[in-house]
């Protein structure tokens, strides 16, 4: 059974290119645009891993995050931190990793891999 990464991000480019570099590497996706679809989105479906952006309409990544945090069916998901923002790696500490935009895809597929396996 394949293992399931929540894409949650605001740019349909970034979220187009993740789905499709996961998909290519065995992984299922799901989707959110921002933190308060990626709840509902996470809730229902306990993905393996969430990459997440910090910057996003409606609801930030780092509330996002909170909010998770405070789920204890939730808070053990890893989560990978996909932002432009500078000093973003400051802002979630219990991220498993912090990337910056643009990022290497084979970074991320290591980290990924690391993390849940294949």
């Amino acid at each position: 059974m394949a293992k399931k990464v929540l894409i949650i991000d605001d740019d349909p480019i970034i979220i187009k290119y993740l789905t499709t570099l996961f998909h290519d590497n065995g992984y299922e996706t799901l989707v959110a645009n921002d933190g308060l679809e990626g709840m509902t989105v996470l809730k229902s479906e306990k993905p393996d891993l969430i990459t997440l952006d910090l910057e996003m309409p409606e609801e930030w990544g780092p509330r996002f995050y909170r909010k998770m945090a405070k789920e204890s069916e939730l808070k053990d998901i890893p989560v990978i931190v996909i932002s432009g923002l500078s000093g973003s790696q400051y802002s979630i500490k219990k991220a498993v990793a912090t990337i910056k935009k643009p990022f290497d895809k084979e970074e991320l597929l290591k980290i990924v891999k690391q993390t849940i396996g294949e």
